[in-house]
């Protein structure tokens, strides 16, 4: 004899659980990554994407820049309304 002793029946059965148990485990996590790993569903051709950019965020980059251009429109209309003044008076 080599001095080992033979497991029992119980013994077993429970490294045969646990190896059923971590097969099962394995398979689920490789389930899991395949599922994972798969393309992204596409998007209608005909639906544009929805926006992402918060609201509020876009109004805040806006305000200035349409602040600017009301500006800009009102020098433009100054400049035209002194010009035609000066061809008026002769100028």
């Amino acid at each position: 004899m080599t001095g080992h002793p033979t497991p029992t029946g119980t013994h077993v059965v429970m490294r045969r659980g646990i190896a059923a148990h971590t097969a099962m485990l394995a398979a689920t996590l490789l389930a899991l990554t395949a599922i994972s790993c798969s393309k992204p569903k596409p998007l209608p051709v005909n639906q544009p994407p929805e926006p992402q950019a918060n609201t509020e965020l876009r109004e805040a980059i806006q305000q200035p820049i349409d602040k600017a251009k009301a500006a800009d429109q009102a020098i433009q209309d100054a400049a035209a309304a002194q010009k035609a003044a000066l061809e008026a008076s002769g100028g």
